[in-house]
């Protein structure tokens, strides 16, 4: 049905356009003109078929009263008597049987003509087959003629609708078939007959289907009314979400800019922490550290213990502060490549702490990163380093960065005890860790750039911090 219908409506996509009800109408449509004329064609073929039967029947009883003792001769010749020849005759000319019934044969065994109101017909054989072979087994068969044999001739020079009966002729005493007559008969009235009940049936068949197809219309119309407003409501309802998932969208990029921006004023402000830090204190403890250097040879001996121990603390707090100041304050990343960044910060700190650092970095895969994203790059290495070498004694460490489906994935990776499941899940700091709040830093840093942040324990034991970004291109 819809290759039929792709095949003969004008434009397909037309019945796509088309309401359920509209559909199922057309298609419907189709579908009981079809079962119409199917059912109505059987239909007329089973009424034609019993009525013609029917009459056959009450025809060939009629007719055995007068032709069977007639010709009773046939149970032991092969041929009428003069006198019941003569009978016949007068039977079918002389009486009101002979205005219905406008031609007749009797048949012998073997198709041979032993009577026939054609007397041309007399002695000739023809070919047993049809109704006449059903006769012969004992049936009363009978159809509208078909005069196109050359033994119907005369008959189709009437030029009138005849139905041609066949009967068996029985031997009186036994029962057993002697012989076939076979008659036409007129057939006006009932053709005629036979077309208003043809004509009644195909009303009635229209009729039924009619209203069954307007009682099941009645019904996709209902439900195809159901489905347009459900249907109106749901696209109403996607605007609106499409309209709020936009305005999500744009919150979000807003809020993200928003850390992005926190993010970058916090680094500045660790710069100048730093700068503050080398620039004030640290001066300023240098030239305590002179001064206390100049007045040795003035403080007596037994002062002079006392005074190193003076200097020796000013020259630790001079280390931590430039410690200090080195640690909050970022070198110039910006115009950096990304694998120097991660191979600086891993030679800084094999340099600082005396353990290897293994570092894998796809530079052909990398995209150009924003400045945001270098500095959470150049945080979450240094950091993730820092753990490696505090909880894992620097065993295994590696950093590994490149792209995996289009994302920037940046892994830093050791060899020791790894994280307690619970932490695992939170991000914390391994087990022996502080308050996890470097951890807790970088998670917020990732996620402000939109990325995802994890910690994993390896199967092959160890600890993993991994950072996903999406959006990373400058």
């Amino acid at each position: 049905m819809r290759h039929w219908v792709s095949r003969h409506l004008p434009h397909r996509s037309r019945w796509t356009d088309w309401s359920l009800a509209t559909q199922f109408a057309v298609a419907g449509g189709i579908v009981m003109l079809v079962a119409m004329l199917i059912t109505g064609q059987w239909m007329a073929a089973r009424i034609e078929q019993v009525v013609v039967r029917n009459w056959a029947n009450a025809t060939a009883l009629y007719m055995e009263s007068f032709i069977s003792p007639l010709s009773q001769d046939l149970a032991a010749s092969d041929d009428l008597s003069p006198l019941a020849h003569k009978a016949l005759d007068e039977v079918f000319t002389s009486t009101a049987l002979g205005a219905r019934v406008k031609s007749y044969k009797i048949w012998k065994d073997g198709g041979l003509v032993v009577d026939a109101s054609d007397h041309s017909l007399l002695g000739r054989r023809f070919a047993v087959d049809g109704d006449l072979a059903r006769a012969w087994k004992g049936e009363v068969a009978a159809s509208f003629a078909d005069l196109h044999e050359a033994e119907n001739a005369a008959e189709a020079a009437l030029g009138v609708p005849l139905l041609e009966i066949y009967s068996p002729i029985r031997e009186v005493w036994s029962g057993r078939i002697i012989g076939v007559v076979e008659f036409y008969e007129l057939a006006t009235g009932l053709e005629a007959d036979l077309w208003e009940a043809k004509r009644r049936s195909w009303a009635t068949v229209a009729a039924v289907l009619l209203a069954i197809g307007a009682v099941l219309w009645g019904i996709v119309l209902k439900g195809s009314r159901t489905i347009e407003s459900q249907r109106a409501a749901m696209q109403r309802q996607l605007r609106d979400l499409s309209d709020l998932s936009r305005h999500n969208m744009a919150l979000r990029l807003r809020v993200q800019g928003a850390a992005a921006r926190s993010a970058e004023m916090h680094d500045q402000a660790l710069r100048q922490v730093g700068a503050d830090l080398h620039d004030g204190p640290a001066q300023l403890l240098g030239f305590a550290a002179l001064r206390l250097d100049g007045l040795r040879p003035a403080v007596a001996a037994v002062r002079q213990a006392e005074l190193t121990e003076v200097a020796g603390a000013v020259s630790d707090a001079i280390r931590e502060i430039r410690a200090i100041s080195r640690g909050v304050s970022l070198p110039d990343i910006a115009a950096r490549n990304p694998c120097d960044i991660v191979a600086g910060l891993a030679e800084a700190h094999r340099a600082r702490t005396g353990t290897e650092v293994a570092v894998t970095c796809d530079a052909d895969s990398l995209p150009p990163l924003a400045a945001p994203v270098k500095t959470c790059l150049y945080r979450f290495v240094q950091e993730g380093l820092n753990n490696a070498w505090r909880h894992a004694q620097g065993q295994g460490q590696q950093v590994r960065l490149g792209t995996e489906a289009g994302a920037l994935v940046l892994r830093v990776l050791d060899s020791g005890p790894g994280f307690a499941p619970a932490k695992a899940e939170t991000g914390a700091e391994p087990d022996g860790g502080g308050s996890g709040l470097g951890l807790a830093g970088l998670r917020d840093r990732v996620e402000a750039l939109g990325g995802s942040f994890e910690t994993i324990n390896r199967p092959e034991g160890g600890a993993e911090v991994r950072m996903v970004l999406t959006t990373v291109r400058g």
